[in-house]
């Protein structure tokens, strides 16, 4: 729960600049940022995007699924998803039925999806590795443990 807002406190700039410095949102953000913009240039030659490729892979793990599903699973709100597979379908890769069993949309991946993301693969994997090896293997592996621990506390707290 979010704290209560209180009277307007003076704050001078060295502590804007420590907020700016020390905020997990922003600095979650521009990792996150900066890794998609990696990502997604080692996928352009297929013309597919990071967070395109994930959507994918995540409808194709999942089987057939509501968009709520879906965006549960990916952290994000409904709409946002919606928004994001709407070029997924206009270019044939994911379908949206209206079957989810609780009457609402349902996705899921088409033949042509499955071949764009079987083409993004090896993309996916330079990338990856690429950035696994400028990392290290033993900071990756604690970095991706400790992003499994904030999205779990994050989601414990909000």
């Amino acid at each position: 729960m979010a704290p209560k807002r209180s009277h307007a406190i003076q704050i001078d700039q060295d502590q804007y600049l420590e907020v700016v410095g020390s905020c997990a949102s922003t600095n979650f953000r521009k990792a996150a940022r900066s890794v998609t913009q990696l990502f997604d240039q080692f996928l352009s030659p297929i013309g597919l995007r990071s967070t395109q490729l994930t959507i994918l892979v995540s409808v194709q793990v999942l089987g057939p699924c509501g968009l709520a599903r879906l965006a549960r699973e990916l952290v994000m709100d409904r709409s946002t998803i919606t928004r994001n597979i709407h070029p997924l379908v206009s270019k044939g890769l994911l379908q949206v039925t209206g079957k989810s069993g609780c009457g609402g949309k349902a996705v899921e991946i088409t033949k042509a999806g499955q071949d764009a993301m079987a083409s993004a693969v090896q993309f996916w994997q330079e990338a990856q590795c690429q950035l696994k090896h400028r990392m290290g293997q033993d900071r990756w592996d604690r970095v991706m443990v400790d992003l499994i621990d904030v999205v779990d506390a994050a989601r414990t707290i909000g």
